[in-house]
Order: C-alpha cells, then structure tokens, then sequence
C-alpha cells in the first residue's frame, strides 16, 4: 500500500483543480495574452508532472483512493458523504498520456494564433476553455463514484462545445447543434443510469457498488449496465451510437478536432472498462460488446474509404479503431484488457498527431481535400511528420499498431470462441482497409502533382485561423503567402510523433505495465480495497 503521507491528497487533486484555477485567472486577466499563455502552458505542465508521479507510485505501491470531503456519519449505511478519488495503474497511464496530448496541442494552439496574428482570440476564448476541458478529462479518470464521473463529462461536454463552435461559422454551428443534441441524449440517459443504480444498490460510490451489486438479482443489473453501456457507447463512438462524430468533429479547427479525436471517445471507452471490470465483472455483456466492436471496426473502415476529405477520413478512422478497444474488452481476459490498454494509449497519441499534421496540411496547401491535394512531398519534414504515424495507424512492423493489434489478435486466438475468431478475422481486415486508406492519402496528397488532382487549381483563400474559419475559395496560385510552417506548431507534431515512437521503443516494458495494470482492473478486489479497506467495509 502506498504510504498516507500529507501530500497524497494535495497531489491527487492537482490534475483537475490547477487546471481550473488556472482557467479562472485566465479569464481574469483576459488583456494580457502574454501571461495567460504562460498560465496555461504550466497548469497543464504541472497536470502533466502530478500524473507522472501517481504513475510511478501506483507502479511501485499499487492503487490508492483519496476521500475528500467525508461528511456524515460513518456508521450510517450511505455515510459517509464526500467525493472519492482513485488512481489505479490504469487511470495514472491515461492521466500521462492525456496531459502530453493536452500539452502539446495547446503549444500548437498557441503558435497558430500567434503566427496568423490572433493570438488575443485564442488566448481570451480559446485557453479558457481549453483548460476547463482538461480539468474535466483528468477528473473524469480520477472519479471514484459515478456521480463525480457524470460531473467529469458535463464539466468536458460544455468545454468542447464552445471549442466546436470557435467563430461561430454556420457549419460549426450547425455540426455544433448536432454535438450539443447527442451529448444531451447521452447525458440523460447516463443520468437515468445513475438514478437507477443509486435506487438499487444505494450508493454511487463505485467500489461500494461493486459490493452491493453482488446482491442484486441478474435481470436488475444486466438491465442497469445496458443503460450506462448506451450512455458510454455515445461517448466512445461504439456503433450504431457513433454516427454524429463523422460530421462533428471535422469542422472544428485543427487543434481542437486532435484533441477531440485523440481524448474525449477515450474517456468513454474508459468508462465502460470500469463498468464492466469494477460493475458487472462475469462477462453477462461479452457477447453485445464484441458483436458492437466488429461492426465499429468495419462499419467505421468502409465509411474512411469513401471519403475524400482527410480530416473526415480520419473520423471515420478513428471510430474504426475504437472497435479494437471494446474488442480487447469484451474478451474479459487478462491479456485482452492489457492489449486493450495499450491500444488506447497508442491510439491516443496516433490519432491525435495525424489531426496535427492534417492542421499543417491544411495550412501549407490550402486544403485537407484528397481532390485538391497533390506534390505535399515537396516538403520533406511534413511528409515524414505524416508518414509516421499513419504507418503506425495502419499497424506496420514494428511501430506500436502492429505490436497492439498483435497483442489483440492473441488474445483473440486465446479465447478460441467462433466469435473471437470472427473478432480476429475483422481485425486483419480492418488492419490491412486502414493501411489502404493511409496510402490513399499518401499517393493523393503526396505523389500526385497538383496540376493532376481533379481540382488542383483551387484552395481555401488563407489558411484556416484559430477563431475565423476561413472558407472562401481562390485560385492556388492566388492564395495568400503562408510562408513557412510555424516552429510552434512543427515541434509539438514532432513532440506528438516521438511520443508514438516511445509505445514501439520500450513496448516491453510498457506491455508490463499494462499487464499489471490489467490484472489489477479485472481483480477488482483490488479497487475495492483500495477505497473501501482490507475486506470491503468502512
């Protein structure tokens, strides 16, 4: 057990309180960009430090929980009354892999507004909340009771929906409108959830959930976990609840559709590997589960296929491979949650720098369309910033997809059921669909000659600011010097590829990791005890 020293507390609460401070003096002191650039890049810096030591404590100590507040009596069946925090291997991982996600896009926010002379709009709407977002996704890992992990996606949701509509163009306001509706279906009906697990277990703490659950008859709570299955499936874009990210999530700019890509659908999928690990453990929703992930897996990879647009193509990309990760899960294995782990966090990293490099695209020629793209190689730092991470999207030995996948695929083999092996059969088949579309883009965008690209002539007038969406079309050879690609924008994207890289580099230890993690998720005795003491009572 990790010591109770003083300070575990204070370092707990780091990641979501900072964070939001630092969103309040941001706001205060609204005429001075300067300083609230600064405001920012360290909040989350110091997010970012507090997590990498709940990793190495949990790493060296094990899982350990936080009661804050604790009111009440606690002799009483509900009391005491508070907001529990936990950091178990698992909610440590994703805490460091967001707060990087997190870091580098805002350094990359930030040179975009200072290059096209905006820096006062990003630093006055934009950083605001986008540290309000971070609180919000760092609480939602931390949350020990479900009631604070509803709080957690209310507090992200109402972030990203100013980030969606920055500039308020109509076709972000209208693929905002679309957001803000599903967001709100899903947070009833996650409320709902909620109201029908307090009124049959009695609590929202988590692990005393877990206990009390056990005595619940399996119509009640197979009932209770495909209500909050529904409400998470929304947010990690599970099909058929996936079909308004592909129209969301493209319009907005740059940086704020990479971290909407690489985190939020995460925050999701995280959701329902507490609910079926910690909640429902003995498999009674594998079937649904995996049924659900092959159909995002191929439902997802054909929908990539038939764009034109990137940006649209690495939507649908990316709700394709959330099926890879609910696959992992439902195999209710060891090895198939490890794997699963380590696909989210490889996804996370991957799919956030391809909307980064999409960004630079964007602004060097004028447009993320497959139709008027063409002679990108002519830039060889943004080639390979590319060719990167959609070798490793497409699971190309050796980077960290291929080692994923095949970690998936074994776990598949092992279950050895007809559907596993279906599972298995769809994976290969989504792996090698993304490595087509990955090539797609490159021999589109990168081979061909504009002059060849079917509307090469053509791009967007100026390059897409921060705020002002700009959407006015112009001759190519007309279109505004952009100049060189920004430094702060080109050293997060590197930052973001070398953080992919490290996934292939160390994938042995980081795979022993994630199977300690993994163990400790599916022994949820473990959690239990962590919040609840040695033999699950207060």
């Amino acid at each position: 057990m990790i010591p109770q020293e003083s300070w575990i507390p204070v370092l707990i609460t780091l990641p979501t309180l900072v964070p939001l401070g630092a969103a309040a003096v941001s706001l205060l002191l609204g005429r001075s960009p300067k300083f609230q650039r600064f405001v920012s890049i360290v909040a989350i810096t110091v997010a970012f430090v507090a997590s990498c030591i709940m990793l190495y404590l949990t790493d060296r100590h094990g899982t350990f929980a936080v009661a804050i507040g604790d009111w009440g009596d606690k002799g009483y069946p509900n009391g005491p009354l508070g907001i529990t925090l936990v950091v178990d291997q698992l909610a440590a991982l994703m805490l460091v892999v967001s707060t990087i996600v997190l870091l580098c896009v805002v350094v990359y926010a930030i040179g975009q507004g200072i290059r096209d002379g905006t820096a006062q709009q990003p630093t006055s709407i934009f950083l605001p909340t986008y540290l309000i977002l971070t609180a919000g996704v760092c609480n939602a890992f931390l949350a020990g009771d479900l009631f604070n992990l509803y709080v957690s996606f209310e507090i992200l949701l109402t972030a990203s929906y100013v980030l969606l509509t920055l500039g308020a163009s109509a076709e972000r306001v209208r693929a905002g409108a679309s957001y803000v509706m599903v967001s709100m279906v899903s947070s009833l009906i996650f409320l709902a959830g909620i109201a029908f697990a307090y009124a049959t277990t009695g609590t929202l703490n988590l692990a005393e959930m877990a206990v009390r659950l056990d005595d619940v008859p399996d119509g009640t709570r197979n009932a209770l976990f495909a209500v909050l299955l529904v409400a998470f499936g929304i947010k990690a874009a599970v099909f058929p609840l996936s079909t308004w990210l592909p129209d969301s999530y493209p319009t907005a700019p740059a940086p704020v559709t990479a971290v909407f890509a690489g985190l939020l659908t995460k925050v999701g999928v995280y959701a329902i590997v507490r609910a079926h690990t910690l909640l429902f453990p003995g498999g009674s929703m594998d079937t649904v589960l995996m049924v659900a992930g092959l159909l995002t897996m191929l439902v997802g990879i054909f929908g990539a296929i038939a764009q034109a647009d990137i940006k649209r193509l690495l939507s649908f990309t990316l709700v394709s491979h959330i099926g890879y990760m609910i696959f992992g899960i439902a195999l209710s294995s060891d090895l198939g949650m490890s794997a699963a782990i380590y696909y989210v966090a490889h996804h996370i990293l991957v799919q956030t720098t391809l909307f980064l490099v999409v960004g630079l695209i964007e602004r060097q020629a004028g447009s993320a369309s497959l139709r008027r793209l063409g002679g990108l190689i002519a830039s060889p730092l943004l080639a390979i910033l590319f060719l990167v991470p959609a070798l490793n999207l497409g699971g190309i030995p050796p980077f960290s997809g291929f080692i994923g996948k095949v970690a998936l695929l074994e776990a598949g083999t092992q279950d050895g059921s007809v559907l596993a092996f279906t599972l298995v059969a769809g994976s290969v088949i989504t792996s090698l669909l993304t490595l087509y579309v990955m090539a797609r883009i490159w021999t589109k965008g990168f081979w061909r000659p504009r002059a060849d690209a079917p509307e090469g002539e053509l791009a967007d007038k100026g390059p897409s600011a921060l705020i002002d969406e700009s959407t006015d079309d112009a001759a190519f050879s007309d279109r505004e010097d952009v100049g060189r690609m920004p430094v702060m924008m080109v050293l997060p994207t590197m930052a973001m590829v070398a953080a992919g890289l490290v996934l292939t580099l160390w994938a042995g230890p980081i795979f022993d990791f994630t199977d300690h993690a993994a163990t400790d998720v599916v022994d949820r005795a473990v959690y239990v005890d962590a919040v609840l003491g040695e033999g699950g009572t207060r």
